[in-house]
């Protein structure tokens, strides 16, 4: 599942106990945070029993089926029929009596998913995973508050959903009445909380109701959570980017011929925004508590609709080390593996800032919510043709050019205006300043 994956949701059950099943056929299919992934069967055999239902919560190493197999298998995946040397007397396996009894159907991989998987972190006698202790961290959440949460996992384990739905009763105001009687309505309001639960809505004759899928609440649950924990604010940059329009559409037929992949305006941004990145690393940052982790790695996060209406967010790691041609190739990648559902859990994680083109929907610019734990997010506009005053040594004049706008939003509790303006700045220079003369 990735190093970064401590649990996952089992969405659907492809086999039923009772049926047959073959090696490598799909048993089950699972969620982790945004991505699908189906579990082949690493056995042939019968479905004995599932332990775990439709929408529960493993994690990852858990036993999630059992299969009953013909015999059980040798330490190197072979049968001891088909072996043909005689096995060592420590990897010996008895041939028994009696038909084997059923064996887990993870038993063989789950000491290897636990070694590639990122370990969940303990505190007293209870285990919590690395996204639990990173909200626990930034909501200022002690571990010994964290171990009195009541959590509905399985064996009793704190959940995302469990922790959040605390965080929000936690920040309830207290109903108790004001001390002084005189303060009235004044006291009330100060009380107020801003996270108070939202007012139920009235459904009229005619209105049909659509109940969100497992996606649209992760992506609603992570966007309330980014607007609880960072303060944003939003600048605004308007390019031109004319020469860099012109340049495109003078390489875009070559390049297809000669790298078979499409070049698109993406990756281009995605290189201003990492030389910008370059320059000014002090947006490339995270925040744990009072704590600011400054990131080795420029790993850029790419906003991608999919054609349900929801979005994903891939991750081009290290970044700052492709070409224009890599970054073009790994863009058309991951964008075509998206809209597939082909994404592993692992491509959607480790972003450390986002790109999101709001100008694909044909909007000139957008004020868009920051991916936690990242500090920033920059949307690009659409590209329009605009009369523009342009400067020369012989004087100024009007002239048609293409320009757009580029909209930076960032946490104001670690990036100030100074920064996020100078960012958003340096991107456009990188952007308006492009060799219409550049070889690729």
């Amino acid at each position: 599942m990735g190093e970064s994956v401590a649990e996952a949701t089992i969405i659907k059950w492809n086999k039923n106990p009772g049926d047959h099943i073959e090696m490598d056929d799909t048993v089950m299919e699972i969620a982790t945070d945004k991505v699908d992934s189906e579990v082949p069967s690493p056995v042939s055999g019968k479905l004995v029993e599932q332990l775990y239902k439709v929408d529960d919560v493993a994690q990852v190493g858990s036993v999630i089926a059992i299969i009953e197999t013909a015999e059980p298998p040798s330490s190197n995946g072979q049968h001891p029929a088909e072996s043909k040397a005689e096995p060592s007397q420590e990897n010996k396996i008895e041939e028994p009596e009696q038909p084997a009894e059923p064996v887990p159907y993870t038993a063989q991989l789950e000491q290897k998913i636990a070694a590639n998987a990122e370990p969940s972190f303990k505190s007293g006698s209870r285990f919590y995973s690395p996204l639990v202790r990173n909200i626990a961290a930034q909501e200022g959440i002690s571990n010994a508050e964290l171990d009195q949460i009541p959590g509905k996992g399985a064996e009793g384990r704190l959940t995302k959903d469990d922790l959040l739905s605390y965080l929000q009763n936690r920040q309830q105001p207290s109903t108790a009445a004001p001390a002084n009687p005189d303060a009235g309505q004044a006291g009330q309001v100060k009380q107020q909380s801003p996270t108070q639960a939202a007012p139920a809505a009235s459904v009229s004759a005619g209105d049909e109701i659509i109940e969100m899928d497992r996606m649209r609440r992760l992506i609603a649950d992570h966007m309330v959570m980014s607007k609880h924990t960072s303060p944003h604010v939003t600048s605004f940059v308007e390019a031109d980017v004319t020469n860099l329009v012109l340049w495109r559409e003078k390489v875009k037929n070559s390049f297809e011929k000669r790298e078979g992949e499409k070049i698109t305006f993406t990756p281009i941004f995605i290189e201003a925004v990492v030389k910008a990145i370059k320059d000014l690393p002090m947006i490339n940052i995270s925040v744990n508590g009072n704590q600011i982790i400054k990131k080795k790695d420029i790993n850029i996060s790419m906003a991608t609709a999919l054609p349900s209406g929801n979005l994903i967010v891939p991750v081009i790691k290290k970044a700052d080390q492709l070409n224009l041609t890599g970054l073009t190739k790994t863009v058309n990648d991951l964008a075509n593996r998206a809209r597939n559902n082909k994404l592993k859990p692992d491509d959607v994680q480790d972003g450390t800032f986002t790109i999101t083109n709001v100008g694909s929907f044909g909007n000139v610019m957008g004020t868009p919510i920051i991916n936690q734990p990242q500090v920033a997010i920059l949307a690009v506009g659409a590209i329009k043709k605009k009369p523009a005053v342009i400067e020369t040594p012989q004087g100024d004049y009007i002239g048609i050019r293409y320009m757009m706008f580029l909209s930076l939003s960032y946490d104001h509790r670690v990036v100030d205006g100074a920064l996020g303006g100078m960012f958003v700045r340096r991107v456009a220079d990188y952007l308006e300043n492009w060799d219409i003369n550049r070889e690729i």
